[in-house]
């Protein structure tokens, strides 16, 4: 990160300022005379005039020929906008079809926060957006403090790879004393690295950032697609910046009720992930003839509760232990394309080849600094969102209770926040997401009915706060981020939308997608993690 010197002269300042003040968006949440405010419209300005200047991408970046990669500039803190300047790396690829159909540029985030989606542009080969791909640019970028954006790091990246490690479902006091210590130290760290930026990593900076961007790709307004967390920050934009939209899409939508951020919202994740662990155990046991892991979900549990005290004991390679396991299986909870591999691997372990399962769950240090780094943005962002319970006992309380009822992800998921409770940047008011009817295009948003990392009550409250949005459901089924993937009944109300900008009726259905094909290492060999979909 580097200092860049004061945008321009007094008088050239004051007179954006008065562009600030004119151009402000009408209706917005936030005030055109707030400092903030300001600071965005003369960021936007800036952008605007300057461009991005795409070239090649870094070798770094893994990215082919054809897209091409360039920054933008924002400033660290908003209302101090010819301060200390941040580059937020923006990759793009044009769109494929004729010129004469092209609809400007679609921006696209896969959530986080600490997740960048670089990678977007990739996705116009791939059938499911090819048409979308035809019709616009694939913008994706990398947002403040991810990747090379003004990079955020809060430990070593050797220091989050140390493995194997427990993960008790009811922990005992030492144990937990041993997870607050690591809390405040992780706190600490963070606060010690980032210094008086750290308070600046912020949901509101996130869509302010993109206001940035939209004027920096010369567009309008915003055509835009945010995916779990890229909903919640999507709909700050949508509420403070209402006639910069033109078309928006949340995929598999934060709750962003107040109240929810961020404390309530990761209980009520722990209490579904409960859910769809069911479903995972159910599955399996539906294919006994396969996995032999049990015919019923509850002896599939015991098979896992058998292997867990079995790399208690020893650790599968001196490096997976229930930690790793539980963090595995965890990931089928987010996507059923993972199901057959996870079951495959615990059946071969318990079978007595645990090579699978090392593979799998075993830590990987070449990734150690991209998981670091997105850890670290993770934190800082929900700390600094929300306030946060900063007493041990309430966590204690409320988790403890939790994992009766939902015993499978309830502490870890406490142990990945407890930093917040040790936090010492400033923490923010959530802003009250909302729009009046007539202040937004209609916008879509996409859920699955299962969905356990954002359960679908909130996207029936951000429906709910977003006037003359339309809401297409997957049913019964609980796969996170589901636009672009493996149902077509979705694909296809997402892809009318943005070539058209028509929704369904106010709510539509689709029916769930097929379940996974059982494998196994008899019939088939594992290789590799199946590609993260778009």
């Amino acid at each position: 990160m580097r200092a860049l010197a004061m945008y321009g002269t007094l008088a050239s300042v004051g007179s954006l300022v008065l562009t600030a003040l004119v151009a402000a968006p009408a209706g917005s949440a936030e005030s055109a005379a707030s400092p903030e405010a300001r600071g965005t419209v003369l960021a936007a300005h800036r952008a605007a005039a300057a461009g991005i200047a795409f070239g090649a991408c870094p070798a770094s970046e893994g990215l082919p020929k054809h897209v091409r990669c360039g920054t933008v500039k924002v400033p660290l803190d908003y209302a101090d906008p010819g301060g200390r300047q941040i580059s937020l790396t923006v990759s793009r690829a044009r769109a494929a079809g004729k010129p004469a159909a092209r609809q400007g540029a679609l921006v696209y985030n896969p959530g986080g926060p600490g997740a960048s989606s670089m990678f977007f542009p990739m996705a116009g080969v791939l059938p499911e957006w090819k048409r979308i791909g035809a019709a616009y640019d694939l913008v994706g970028y990398a947002p403040r403090g991810v990747g090379r954006s003004a990079p955020l790091s809060c430990q070593k990246p050797s220091e989050l790879v140390q493995a194997p490690s427990q993960a008790p479902t009811h922990p005992s006091f030492a144990y937990k004393e041993e997870r607050k210590a690591q809390a405040k130290a992780y706190a600490d760290g963070c606060a010690r690295t980032a210094g008086s930026a750290l308070r600046h990593y912020t949901s509101l900076n996130n869509a302010r950032d993109l206001d940035v961007l939209r004027a920096a790709l010369g567009e309008k307004k915003l055509t835009f697609m945010g995916a779990s967390y890229g909903t919640y920050f999507g709909a700050l934009y949508a509420t403070l910046f209402p006639s910069h939209v033109r078309r928006m899409v949340f995929d598999s939508a934060v709750n962003p009720a107040p109240g929810q951020i961020w404390y309530r919202n990761n209980l009520d994740q722990s209490l579904a992930f409960e859910g769809r662990w069911k479903d995972f155990r159910t599955w399996v046991a539906k294919h006994d003839r396969t996995y032999r892991l049990g015919a019923t979900p509850e002896a599939v549990q015991l098979s896992y509760e058998k292997a867990r005290a079995r790399l208690a004991r020893e650790p599968a390679g001196g490096k997976v232990g229930p930690g790793q396991l539980q963090s595995a299986l965890l990931s089928a909870g987010y996507y059923d394309d993972y199901w057959a591999m996870r079951a495959t691997a615990l059946s071969e372990y318990l079978k007595g080849n645990p090579k699978p399962l090392i593979e799998q769950a075993s830590p990987r240090p070449e990734s150690a600094k991209d998981d670091e780094n997105s850890k670290a943005v993770y934190t800082a962002v929900e700390c600094n969102d929300a306030p946060w319970p900063t007493e041990w006992w309430v966590w204690d309380r409320d988790n403890s209770l939790l994992a009766e009822r939902a015993p499978f992800e309830t502490w870890a998921n406490a142990w990945m926040n407890l930093p917040c409770a040790y936090w010492s940047a400033p923490r923010q008011e959530p802003l009250d997401v909302g729009t009046r009817p007539g202040e937004l295009p209609p916008t879509l948003i996409l859920a699955a009915e299962r969905d356990a990392a954002t359960p679908y009550p909130g996207a029936l409250e951000l429906q709910r706060r977003l006037a003359g949005s339309a809401l297409v459901t997957e049913r019964d089924a609980g796969t996170h981020g589901i636009g672009g993937g493996g149902n077509k009944c979705v694909n296809g109300h997402l892809e009318t939308y943005l070539l058209t900008g028509r929704t369904p009726v106010r709510r539509a259905q689709c029916a769930p997608h097929r379940e996974p094909n059982p494998v196994s290492l008899d019939k088939r060999a594992v290789a590799k993690e199946p590609a993260p979909t778009v």
